[in-house]
């Protein structure tokens, strides 16, 4: 219980410096908090594969849409920004400990990355200045159903990788 709690503030902690801070030295906040986990919730040996994994599956489904002018940063790069690939791979260590329990049934898993993957969009994407051309109760709709798929496939993955 305790470990979920931690993981669950670590991510917050995380998530905060990535969105707010962009690509500038609050990334070093989120890298040690994925350091802290890695050192005292889990390890490298547990989560490594999934972590990697998870932000490639990230990068690409992100630095897709954003190649189809769903999203607009700043920079002028193909890919997503480092700050939010960093972000992924903050995510990831979510899916073995504080968000665990939406794994199963796979419907709550998809419940929740619709509901969850939208909120966290809007409101990082109005913290970080990141603009949805395409306005933004259709972008976080398609993104609620994006994440429905998601989030329930990166479950899956968790499991697999596990085993």
């Amino acid at each position: 219980m305790l470990e979920r709690l931690a993981n669950a503030v670590l991510f917050q902690i995380g998530w905060l410096a990535c969105v707010l801070g962009g690509d500038s030295l609050w990334l070093l906040l989120a890298l040690a908090v994925l350091v802290i986990h890695l050192r005292w919730i889990s390890s490298w040996a547990q989560e490594g594969r999934l972590l990697l994994c998870v932000v490639i599956i990230g990068t690409a489904v992100d630095s897709t849409l954003r190649g189809l002018g769903v999203f607009e940063f700043k920079d002028l790069s193909p890919l997503i920004p480092l700050w939010l690939m960093l972000l992924w791979a903050l995510f990831a260590t979510t899916l073995r400990h504080c968000l665990q329990w939406s794994a199963r049934p796979w419907w709550l898993a998809s419940l929740l990355g619709a509901v969850g993957g939208a909120l966290s969009y809007g409101a990082g994407g109005r913290l970080a200045g990141v603009q949805f051309p395409h306005g933004e109760l259709a972008t976080l709709i398609g993104v609620a159903l994006l994440w429905a798929m998601l989030f329930p496939l990166l479950h899956q993955l968790s499991r697999r990788l596990a085993r």
